[in-house]
């Protein structure tokens, strides 16, 4: 399968992110194995988890996603230098002091993540959500600090719009400090206005790499869920109905037409129209069994015509 340079890090992975929220969550451990050999079996190599997954489980502490990926590679040591690992700090973790991007919480922070996955290095690690208390210059430091000690790659940022993106370029340049190399951003056919525009144009100008979380609009855009019916289907139904809108239905509408006329699903189109676009690098994508991670090779192969790009992206306006 054929690599994508990820920004300016150095690191190439694939053209899709296998998403480890899942683990520990709608899926167990064996299950979480079993789609992680899938994914790899079909030759991708990069995978995104947080210290907070899957925190919100009833008596679940965080940190669960990345105990089940540790105890995958220990498993399976001869393939650890192939995988790409993304993980992330900032979210509040429900325990005094463990939460945001203070220079003293990533330093305990990482190594509590280093534990938990059973590596020696991140390849990329995240800011999760920004914090208003505490200056870039910070938790820029901070990064700074983990990668003279070997501990992570790259910096990089989930959540940040334009401005607050800017700026912490600036105090980068500024103060000759680590730069986030890569964001990750809310991003699919439906939600486009938080990314397109400004940040996109930042992102491309700067060269950051872009890998998108919630790319399948939360399950929406694999045609999953038509009418509020739909919605108890799984766990994440609760926050599909805010799709179910006029602008949606034309969406799945266009998704289904080119679906047909490929021979292909729904979200592999969904999929296939963030790999082709400028200004990303790989969507994220979760599975909960290994036809899913079938599905994520199928839409990788696949490669949509101008025309039909553009018919999907009139659909989205």
């Amino acid at each position: 399968m054929k690599k994508r340079t990820l920004g300016k890090t150095g690191i190439d992975i694939s053209p899709l992110v296998l998403g480890g929220n899942v683990f520990g969550w709608t899926i167990d451990e064996k299950t979480s194995m079993d789609v992680l050999d899938a994914y790899v079996d079909h030759g991708f190599n990069a995978i995104d988890t947080a210290d907070v997954y899957s925190a919100w489980v009833p008596g679940n502490r965080g940190g669960e996603s990345e105990t089940i990926i540790g105890r995958w590679l220990k498993e399976r040591p001869a393939i650890r230098n192939q995988i790409v690992i993304f993980t992330k700090v900032g979210s509040d973790l429900g325990e005094s002091g463990k939460k945001g991007l203070s220079a003293r919480w990533i330093r305990q922070a990482v190594d509590e993540s280093l534990a938990r996955l059973g590596v020696e290095r991140i390849d990329v690690y995240f800011s999760h959500w920004p914090d208003k208390d505490i200056p870039y210059e910070e938790t820029l430091a901070g990064f700074e600090e983990l990668k003279g000690a070997g501990k992570i790659r790259a910096a990089g940022a989930s959540n940040l719009n334009s401005i607050q993106l800017s700026d912490a370029l600036a105090v980068s340049r500024k103060r000759e400090l680590p730069r986030y190399e890569v964001l990750q951003p809310e991003y699919n056919l439906y939600d486009r206005a938080s990314y397109d525009g400004d940040l996109r144009d930042l992102c491309i100008k700067e060269n950051i790499g872009v890998v998108t979380y919630y790319s399948l609009a939360s399950g929406f855009l694999a045609g999953k869920y038509r009418s509020k019916s739909d919605l108890g289907k799984s766990a994440r139904g609760a926050g599909i109905a805010k799709y179910l809108d006029q602008r949606g239905t034309r969406i799945l509408d266009a998704l289904d037409e080119i679906a047909n006329r490929q021979n292909v699903r729904p979200s592999e189109v969904a999929l296939a129209w963030l790999m082709a676009r400028k200004g990303v690098t790989a969507p994220i994508t979760s599975a909960t069994k290994r036809e899913h991670v079938e599905s994520f090779a199928r839409a990788a192969s696949l490669t949509l015509p101008a025309e039909e790009l553009a018919f999907l992206n009139e659909a989205s306006t």
